[in-house]
């Protein structure tokens, strides 16, 4: 039995977070979950959205499964997913897009790992105030940090037999920074001479990522270009609601819906768990029971063909009433 930590999360997380319970358990998944709450709600009883044991709780377990935490915009507490992203450690940011049949999208049999450096870049947050109305941020970038996600990129490609990895940078205009991130890419791809090894600049990436996807296969990037591109490519294959993600460390992981909080939604019974579904599959597998995560995958596929979908996907199905069909068909 593998102890998991769960953060249900804000807003429609709970109803989410509470899908994957049944399907899991329906599914035989060998987990038991340790219930962990972090979000706007803790900041009444203990005074912040991250609390120190909750992320105590992760680094002794090595797992958790989180859903969407509210970030204020321009306001209030900073990011959680940020924070438990630079406390943990959690250098790389997985997200997997992949299209699923019975989802209604503009592109067929797309296929791509996004790779994201996730504590550096112009994410690290330094900015700072020089006069009244100038505001300068400052973008960091480490021979380390490049390096170990560069080749975390690589050995990802060759586990599961992938046959090309693309740097995407902007090193022709930030020459030092990007160039860095470039060089160290390089550096690495020429312990990997199975895999193929390209680059691409940023703005040219999203352009034959629109004209077509199916020339990427891994793509790997700085931390603020990752972020972008990441919800770019999930817009490729039905959007954030059917795309699942992980944060990824030395010994830790925690595996996180991509989507928000959907405050609009929640208690009403509408939200699409299938996100949250697939990231609890990447979990699975993480875990050695990859068994299992095939079950539910395809219990998810057959549902969404035989139509039964939430709102967003263009059904009629509740958060419940989908949930009941994926216990149906693993149990």
């Amino acid at each position: 039995m593998t102890k998991v930590v769960l953060i249900p999360g804000d807003g429609i997380g709970p109803a989410i977070t509470n899908s994957v319970k049944r399907v899991l358990e329906a599914a035989g998944a060998d987990v038991t979950w340790e219930v962990h709450e972090a979000g706007e709600q803790t900041i009444a009883t203990h005074g912040d959205p991250l609390p120190e044991h909750v992320v105590q709780a992760i680094a002794e377990t090595g797992v958790a499964l989180k859903g969407p935490i509210t970030t204020p915009v321009g306001k209030g507490f900073s990011s959680v997913n940020v924070r438990l992203r630079r406390q943990l450690d959690l250098y790389a940011n997985l997200r997997p897009v992949r299209s699923i049949p019975g989802t209604r999208s503009r592109y067929e049999n797309v296929d791509i790992v996004v790779v994201r450096e996730n504590t550096e870049g112009l994410y690290s947050g330094i900015e700072h105030e020089v006069v009244p109305g100038v505001i300068e941020s400052l973008k960091i970038m480490t021979r380390q940090a490049c390096t170990r996600i560069a080749r975390f990129a690589f050995e990802h490609a060759r586990e599961h037999g992938r046959e090309k990895v693309t740097a995407v940078h902007k090193a022709n205009i930030m020459k030092l920074a990007d160039g860095l991130f470039l060089d160290c890419f390089y550096e690495v791809a020429r312990e990997y001479s199975d895999i193929k090894a390209e680059d691409c600049i940023v703005d040219a990436a999203c352009m034959k990522l629109v004209l077509d996807p199916h020339q990427f296969d891994v793509v790997v990037m700085e931390n603020l270009y990752g972020d972008i591109l990441s919800d770019l490519c999930a817009g490729l294959v039905g959007g954030l609601g059917v795309t699942p993600g992980a944060n990824i460390g030395e010994k830790i992981a925690v595996f996180e819906a991509v989507h928000g909080s959907a405050p609009d939604i929640a208690g009403r019974d509408l939200a699409n768990p299938t996100a949250i579904l697939l990231t609890a599959c990447l979990m699975l597998r993480h875990i050695d029971q990859g068994d299992v995560a095939d079950r539910v995958v395809d219990a998810i596929v057959a549902c969404l063909e035989a139509g039964t979908k939430t709102g967003d996907l263009g059904g009629k199905a509740s958060t419940t009433q989908f949930t009941d069909a994926l216990v149906a068909k693993v149990s």
